[in-house]
């Protein structure tokens, strides 16, 4: 059997950190930060990295993709509050600087920063010799949004019998692989072995989908009261956006499984619970909204699922 914390993550020892430093630091545990700039408006930031999905791009000799994987951890964080993204910056880390590497990786920074509508501001490279394996390098990005503060998003507003909408991901998105790599590993599998019309490794380099344009469609025409992006954490990530004496009730068979996720579970005997609190598992962001209001969007887009709903706790 096989689960995070044997691939070597503790995801338990993470949460207490959040609680140990909430007292000097109280604004953390959010998606992304809010700091007001004047009476009518927030500035939003959020910092990310792509994990170990990093490690599958290093081996399939792919890093095409992983810039858009950055951007996109960040800005799938900022649009939670309903703010626009502003601006990018990255930090790129090596041993020795691969400039053909280098380049791949910043023209899909650019790429994803021009499909969420947000300026690359900068960044940096940083080269030290030593640090790093040859041929590897470390991302993390950090974006900076903004948000009218009537129509920030702040999760205040989920109220009991709110319906919860999941739009559907593009697949792992950039985080999970550190069980990922387990599985592969205790399973003995080839990221050159066949899954559908790709490979195994091309499936897992699939980048993860940016949601900021839709999300903002749908924030500026109906009424949402919370928005959970689905990223490290699985589906606890939901109760980051419910109040206190509120639960999420998610009904895990309402929307149909990715193979991937099926596959990785199968190959590593990896636990229900286990895949449930870690892998967004098809779902790459849930909207918490009225009754009357998920029916309307749902007119209009038919691919909003109904994943559960806020029920007392």
């Amino acid at each position: 059997m096989v689960t995070h914390k044997t691939a070597g993550v503790d995801v338990d020892a993470a949460s207490d950190l959040v609680r140990r430093i909430a007292s000097f630091a109280p604004a953390i545990g959010g998606f992304s930060g809010l700091f007001p700039i004047d009476d009518e408006r927030f500035l939003v930031a959020s910092t990310d990295g792509v994990g170990t999905k990093l490690e599958i791009a290093f081996q399939m000799r792919r890093v095409d993709t992983i810039g858009i994987d950055l951007v996109a951890m960040v800005v799938n964080d900022l649009v939670t509050t309903g703010a626009r993204p502003l601006f990018f910056l990255d930090y790129f880390a090596t041993g020795r600087l691969d400039v053909d590497q280098a380049e791949l990786v910043l023209r899909g920074i650019a790429r994803a920063c021009e499909e969420a509508s947000c300026q690359l501001l900068g960044g940096e490279t940083a080269e030290m010799p030593g640090s790093y394996p040859a041929g590897k390098f470390d991302l993390a990005g950090f974006g900076v949004g903004i948000v009218d503060r009537p129509r920030a998003i702040t999760g205040q507003a989920v109220a009991p019998g709110d319906v919860l909408l999941g739009i559907p991901s593009s697949g792992p998105h950039a985080h999970g692989f550190s069980l990922i790599r387990k599985v592969l590993h205790v399973a003995d599998l080839s990221l050159d072995r066949p899954f559908g019309s790709q490979t195994l490794g091309e499936a897992l380099l699939t980048p993860t989908r940016i949601y900021v344009a839709e999300v903002l469609k749908l924030a500026e025409r109906f009424e949402i009261h919370g928005v959970a992006h689905i990223t490290g954490g699985g589906f606890s990530n939901v109760d980051r956006v419910i109040p206190k004496g509120l639960a999420a009730r998610i009904d895990h068979g309402s929307w149909p499984v990715p193979p991937i996720f099926g596959f990785l579970q199968s190959e590593g005997n990896v636990p229900e619970d286990e895949m449930r609190r870690t892998f967004n598992l098809g779902i790459g962001m849930v909207l918490a909204v009225p009754p009357a209001v998920a029916q309307a969007m749902r007119s209009e887009r038919p691919d909003l699922i109904v994943v559960g709903e806020v029920v007392p706790a």
